[in-house]
């Protein structure tokens, strides 16, 4: 940080960033360099043959060749090693060191040209020397074939529409001419993150959903990245350092710090109810996910055991099934759920963006319609995550603010409008009048599920909600308040997507800004203390967690590159322009209803399974989920399956000690 300047343009590439690649090409150089000086200090006698001359010349034109380069690697790894990440400036020679080592690829590629040209001829000489000779051209073309996809990966093609004039702020720019400049930056920023976002995404039809969809991504990533000039490994510098930090500020914690009130006897018998149904109904979240679900859950025999039913001729009570062309889903969803085939009222895995598939279901034992929407498992799904803007919600219900996240509110109201326009819901209560409504759902699926409730509630105002990791960002705080009668949140440890919003990914930002300016060590250090300690654990970096107040005030200008500079000093910006100060588009949003935190109590190892760990549960206020966690679990607890087993453990923990009394009241903290 922050991004290397060459041949007049920003790289997504640091000063700081070649110490390993500069390490591993060293290694080859190396080993090339020993190779060619033994083949031709053990071979030069049989190199009298025709044409030895030529490979003689060829091998001694490439030892030096290969001295050249080493020296020029070695030293652009010695540069890479200096400073740290906020301080460039003992690296400031490297510039010169990659224009020198990228000149040298052009003789490098000439003559090894010239070597397989002069091999390819058909010189009568020994054979060893050939084959040598050949696998120097061959390393040598693997090297710069490397180097040629790594350009691509580090060019930027906002790069060149970089400041003129660096650092400073340029004061000849009147208001005018900077908010020119200011917008014509931000609609390149956004048309570029547009085209990675349909490139990536290029197997979705371009309908009208679509477009709005990628428009949205784009302006998401183009607002967050917009205000900084991070590389991609200063993000997983500071990543590795707040995880560190993270560990230390929790290792520092008493036990009694973190118990914040003492529920009563009737809180702790509603969480034992609360708890009891999460289980039972996760399996219901789990079935919509279909059969690549199931196969994961059960690698070797889940095969088997839907296979027969794949691929079979539709029957006529398969009817309620849409699109699911070789019947595996609902091979699945009957695996999964233990029902049988005339519980179910409707099957839908239609999949596009903005709609969601959900299965309907009769579940007699807890005598209820259930409905159970998928949550994210295809690109389309992802797009729809993606859409963060605010949307106000047309509710007849007497709430100010009733707004949510864009794409999983216009999901909510697709399967809506199926439910209840398909005649879906009619027909499941005209076969069980008596059951009441409940919808859950996992990730997206949880949120959709959510938002659903409260649509529907007016209609059916006994319905329940169970959202199952729903992420953070999907309601205001008078629907978030409101919801807490009617829904319930289940969320395993350190899950990320029940911490994820737009606020607190700015707040994340501003973490990784803040940690990587107070760090005095190398990058490369950084990197490999964070990957030893997250693998095997050890002691973390004891590092200041906050900046002195003169670090403070500097922090916004020296971690931002040239654009940033420029759009940062001109007086055409405006602190509204982040989107952490954007309520109208990015506000503050909140999970759904009130929340049961699975917290593990005995750890199982960095990465170890869900078995080995055991788990209590508690409720827990909204606040908790205010930040952002960095573990090696912040992903793999999401996973519907690890959340599965961690219900089935607290469920039997909670069972096995019922003659308990209190049994981890003085632990919970109430809502």
């Amino acid at each position: 940080m922050p991004g290397m300047v060459l041949f007049g343009r920003r790289w997504s590439l640091a000063s700081d960033d070649l110490v390993f690649p500069g390490s591993f090409e060293l290694f080859l150089r190396v080993l090339s360099w020993i190779a060619s000086l033994t083949l031709y200090l053990v071979h030069r006698r049989k190199l009298d043959c025709p044409g030895g001359v030529l490979l003689s010349t060829y091998l001694i034109v490439l030892l030096v060749l290969l001295a050249v380069i080493i020296c020029t690697v070695l030293a652009m790894v010695c540069v890479s090693m200096r400073g740290t990440i906020c301080n460039p400036g003992p690296r400031k020679s490297m510039a010169k060191l990659l224009y020198v080592r990228l000149a040298l690829f052009l003789p490098e590629m000439v003559w090894a040209s010239l070597g397989a040209i002069w091999v390819a001829k058909g010189i009568q000489c020994d054979k060893t020397v050939l084959i040598g000779i050949m696998t120097t051209v061959i390393v040598s073309w693997i090297v710069m074939a490397a180097t040629m996809v790594t350009i691509i990966f580090v060019f930027d093609p906002l790069g060149g529409k970089m400041a003129p004039h660096p650092p400073g702020c340029p004061e000849h720019l009147d208001s005018n001419n900077s908010n020119q400049l200011l917008t014509g930056l931000k609609t390149a920023a956004k048309s570029v993150w547009e085209t990675r976002v349909m490139f990536c995404c290029c197997c979705v039809g371009q309908d009208d959903n679509a477009r709005v969809a990628f428009s949205s991504a784009a302006d998401l990533f183009s607002t967050y990245f917009s205000d900084t000039d991070l590389v991609p490994s200063d993000i997983a510098a500071g990543f590795t350092l707040l995880h560190q930090q993270q560990d230390n500020i929790n290792n520092s914690l008493e036990p009694q710090e973190v118990i914040t009130h003492f529920p009563g006897q009737s809180q702790e018998a509603d969480l034992d109810a609360e708890v009891e149904n999460c289980h039972h109904y996760m399996p219901f979240a789990a079935a919509a996910y279909g059969w690549p679900l199931y196969i994961y859950r059960n690698p070797f025999t889940g095969l088997c055991r839907i296979g027969g039913d794949c691929c079979r001729s539709r029957e006529t009570e398969y009817d309620a099934v849409e699109e699911d062309q070789h019947n595996c889903h609902f091979a699945s969803i009957l695996k999964t759920t233990g029902l049988q085939y005339r519980d179910f009222i409707h099957i839908s895995f239609h999949d596009k963006v903005y709609e969601l598939p959900f299965i309907v279901v009769l579940d007699h034992r807890k005598e209820a319609v259930v409905v159970a929407v998928r949550g994210t498992m295809s690109v389309q799904d992802v797009l729809t995550d993606l859409s963060a803007e605010s949307e106000n919600l047309e509710l007849d219900i007497e709430l100010q603010d009733c707004v949510a996240h864009k794409g999983i509110a216009q999901a909510a109201r697709y399967v809506y409008h199926r439910l209840v326009n398909d005649g879906i819901l009619s027909q499941a209560f005209s076969v069980a009048p008596e059951y009441r409504l409940v919808l859950v759902g996992h990730s997206l699926g949880a949120g959709a599920a959510a938002l659903l409730a409260i649509m529907l509630r007016r209609t059916y105002p006994q319905v329940r909600a169970y959202a199952f990791s729903p992420p953070r960002g999907l309601l205001s705080k008078s629907l978030y308040e409101y919801s807490k009668d009617f829904i319930v949140s289940l969320i395993l440890g350190m899950d990320v997507i029940p911490r994820l919003s737009v606020t607190n990914m700015e707040d994340l930002k501003r973490r990784i800004l803040r940690v990587i300016a107070n760090c005095n060590k190398p990058k490369y250090k950084i990197l490999l203390h964070g990957c030893w300690y997250g693998l095997f654990g050890g002691s973390p970096d004891n590092s200041p967690t906050e900046l002195d107040e003169s670090n403070q005030r500097a922090l916004t200008q020296p971690l931002l590159g040239e654009q940033s500079l420029l759009t940062r000093c001109s007086p055409g910006y405006s602190p509204s322009d982040s989107p952490l100060d954007s309520p109208t588009k990015y506000p503050t949003l909140y999970p759904p209803g009130r929340i049961i935190h699975l917290e593990e109590e005995s750890g199982s190892g960095r990465f170890g399974c869900c078995s080995a760990a055991r788990y209590r549960a508690r409720w827990a206020h909204e606040a908790e989920f205010g930040k952002i966690l960095i573990g090696p679990k912040m992903l793999t607890d999401h996973l519907p399956n690890i959340l599965n087993q961690a219900l089935d453990k607290v469920v039997a923990d909670r069972t096995a000690c019922v003659s308990c009394p209190g049994q981890g009241g003085s632990h919970a903290a109430v809502a």
